[in-house]
């Protein structure tokens, strides 16, 4: 158990995670009482965060009694207390820091003060802002990020699927010869295949890709397979495309830096499947830029996210490119757009909607925290399946990192799940430059 710990939460913490009171164990919680005030201004509309802010305040008021300012109120058997910490002036070392007083800065003041009235005792601050917490630890506070949906396993992330080297060429022959695959028992690292997961079979010059199905539990040989104009140009894309035109498969999660294709796989699969799928929906979520809201933009509603959409425009485009204006293919795409058969959005307009049916793609997800993407799944109604594209590098929101963000939280939980699949690319195929400015700039 150790010492008994005192943390004070920063306003991110429970925007990110309403429900983040539940896993400090014995350990106190402290709110500052500007904390309360900043959640205020992030209570009306239809975002997550809106909904996180809206959430805690009414556990909080369920918590609520004349104790919660004084000698705090418990929070379940076996846990701390949690106190709602109200200071009417900014501590003294502080204001000689930092002097404005910002709501960062009244945070700062808080810890302070309760860092001087529990001397000896272990106080904590807790916050996703990586520049408050060097501002704090100049001050000599002890801080640290919220680490409760981190995900640890990183390394699934960094490589792609597996190769095993030295498999028995006359067992490639066989799995080549078989209709419905083999046995998962008939190859040595079978204790170490997940569900679904992709790999590469080698002997010598002699290799084979395949995945192994949960449904059929069998090792199956993996095709290329050329949709809508668009061919898979390596065996990391060969198996994405694989997970997204296989319907048993309702959940894919596609990782990979810039320009490795995950988004024009994605589109390419969806509309080579459109009599299983009533509508496409292509949707990405909107990371505003220098702090600005898009109301600041001109326009209606389409008008102001139009710039946020056009990377999957392009993307259709590209599609619509490998085929003559004239052809049926292209007639059908444009068909689905005016019909909103094919729907490209942001996806704050998605949000709230009970999807059946849909091949639903969720572009730049790494910007989604765990709990948005949660949403978003649950939302899925009958035969529909979500695809989640992103990259974990390339993270737009300061809150955000490569181990805190939705895509690998989500990937990390549902690994080994029957109906989930994983594919992680690697080798940019966008062009030799895109491939070298990714690889050294």
């Amino acid at each position: 158990m150790g010492m008994k710990k005192r943390f004070v939460l920063d306003t991110n913490v429970i925007l990110h995670d309403y429900k983040c009171l539940e896993y400090f164990q014995e350990n106190d919680i402290f709110l500052p009482i500007v904390v309360l005030e900043e959640l205020d201004r992030f209570k009306k509309g239809n975002e997550q965060i809106n909904f996180n802010a809206r959430a805690f305040i009414r556990e909080l008021e369920e918590r609520t009694d004349n104790n919660l300012f004084t000698e705090g109120v418990s929070l379940g058997e076996g846990r701390g207390r949690l106190f709602l910490y109200v200071e009417e002036t900014m501590h003294a070392k502080v204001c000689k820091a930092y002097r404005v007083s910002t709501p960062d800065n009244l945070i700062l003041s808080t810890v302070m003060t309760i860092m001087d009235k529990y001397p000896g005792e272990k106080v904590i601050f807790v916050t996703k802002d990586v520049n408050l917490r060097m501002k704090a630890r100049a001050l000599g506070i002890e801080t640290e990020d919220y680490i409760n949906d981190k995900v640890k396993n990183i390394d699934i992330f960094e490589s792609a699927q597996r190769s095993f080297e030295d498999v028995d060429p006359t067992l490639i022959d066989k799995l080549y010869g078989s209709k419905y695959g083999l046995a998962l028992n008939s190859f040595p690292f079978a204790d170490e295949i997940v569900n679904n997961e992709c790999f590469i079979l080698e002997s010598g010059q002699h290799t084979a890709l395949a995945r192994y199905d949960a449904f059929s539990e069998r090792v199956v040989v993996v095709n290329k397979e050329k949709r809508m104009g668009i061919e898979p140009r390596n065996a990391e894309q060969t198996f994405a495309m694989e997970m997204l035109i296989n319907p048993d498969i309702k959940l894919v999660g596609i990782s990979g830096k810039a320009g490795t294709g995950k988004t024009l796989l994605a589109l390419a699969a969806a509309l080579s499947q459109t009599k299983l799928y009533k509508q496409i929906l292509l949707a990405r979520p909107i990371v505003s830029l220098s702090n600005k809201d898009i109301g600041f933009l001109p326009g209606d509603e389409k008008q102001k996210v139009a710039p946020y959409m056009q990377p999957l425009f392009d993307n259709l485009t590209v599609i619509k490119h490998q085929f003559s204006a004239s052809s049926p293919e292209v007639r059908r795409i444009e068909e689905m757009q005016n019909s909103e058969e094919l729907v490209i959005e942001a996806l704050a307009f998605i949000r709230g909607r009970s999807l059946s049916d849909t091949y639903f793609i969720v572009d730049e997800a790494q910007n989604l925290t765990p709990h948005e993407v949660k949403t978003i799944i649950t939302r899925a109604g009958e035969g529909t399946k979500v695809v989640f594209t992103g990259d974990i590098e390339q993270i737009d929101s300061p809150y955000l990192d490569s181990q805190s963000n939705g895509l690998a939280y989500m990937i990390d939980r549902m690994r080994g799940q029957k109906l989930f699949a994983h594919v992680n690319l690697i080798k940019g195929e966008r062009s030799e430059l895109s491939e070298l400015a990714s690889d050294l700039l």
